[in-house]
């Protein structure tokens, strides 16, 4: 079947459309619930519920640009508005140099750098994924997690530390001061 025919389907509610879809897509939107949720029971509820979510609002999708971008914003819209309720992404003033610049080694595996980007505190891991990942602007930042441009800004400089600091690490240099 026709990715189009699958929409419509799901459009009409046909469950058979439904769980074609979900087939298709399911290991993809994992990833991105992985993305920003470290904890993989966490991230598995945030999945179920962002496909029923996708499942509700697929008859809002008009066949105008890209389906896997539509189905992949609904996800992070999702994942934001639980992030929101949380209320605790906001951070303190630091001092943290604005732009933290991170080398990366074409040697270090992509799963250690899968694996240091979850292991950062969520406030960071959301933003630096925002940021890096789905290219995000400081304000978009702001306006989706209902902080400031300066708190986004700061919470990209810290994640960036953050990873510096662990390639650093694992490369054997220890040019980075230790971080409390």
């Amino acid at each position: 079947m026709e990715l189009e025919q699958i929409i419509q389907g799901c459009q009409k509610k046909d469950i058979q459309a439904q769980e074609q879809l979900y087939r298709r897509y399911a290991g993809k939107m994992f990833a991105v619930c992985l993305k920003y949720v470290p904890n993989r029971d966490e991230a598995q509820d945030y999945f179920q519920e962002g496909f029923l979510l996708v499942f509700d609002k697929i008859a809002q999708y008009e066949f105008k640009g890209s389906f896997d971008g539509w189905l992949h914003r609904v996800f992070v819209n999702y994942l934001l508005q639980q992030f929101r309720k949380k209320n605790y992404l906001n951070v303190v003033d630091e001092n943290i140099p604005d732009e933290v610049e991170v080398e990366i080694d074409e040697g270090i595996p992509p799963e250690f750098l899968f694996r240091i980007v979850q292991e950062l505190p969520e406030r960071y891991r959301l933003v630096f994924n925002l940021y890096v990942f789905e290219e995000y602007s400081h304000q978009e930042i702001a306006d989706a997690l209902g902080i400031t441009v300066g708190t986004s800004k700061s919470n990209l400089s810290r994640a960036k530390l953050i990873l510096k600091q662990k390639i650093e690490l694992l490369t054997g240099s220890s040019k980075m001061p230790k971080l409390q």
